[in-house]
């Protein structure tokens, strides 16, 4: 759970969240349950909220049923595809949901 001020500071990067979103044309639950995920579990360090808003897109999107490839997801955001491999499970984990097993 997050708060409205997580909201406020986080600004620009939701804003960032929802332009990748627009360029992979996600359905609106996704993009929901992307945001909810960047916002709860928001990283402190700037330079680690890139990669937070990745990994939230990909995961949201799985979740929502509305799945995007990590290169596709990678590409609208602007980092490498690893780092999207790298950091969905472990944003689920603290999210305190479970990832898929397949």
């Amino acid at each position: 759970m997050y708060r409205a001020r997580d909201q406020v500071a986080n600004e620009a990067w939701l804003a960032e969240l929802d332009a990748a979103a627009d360029a992979l044309g996600l359905d609106p639950a996704a993009r929901e349950r992307a945001t909810s995920l960047f916002l709860s579990t928001v990283p402190d360090a700037e330079r680690s909220k890139r990669a937070a808003v990745a990994a939230s897109l990909y995961a949201g999107a799985l979740i929502a049923g509305d799945r995007r490839s990590q290169g596709a997801v990678a590409d609208a955001v602007g980092v490498a595809r690893l780092t999207v491999q790298g950091r969905w499970k472990e944003l689920l984990a603290e999210a305190d949901l479970e990832p898929p097993t397949w």
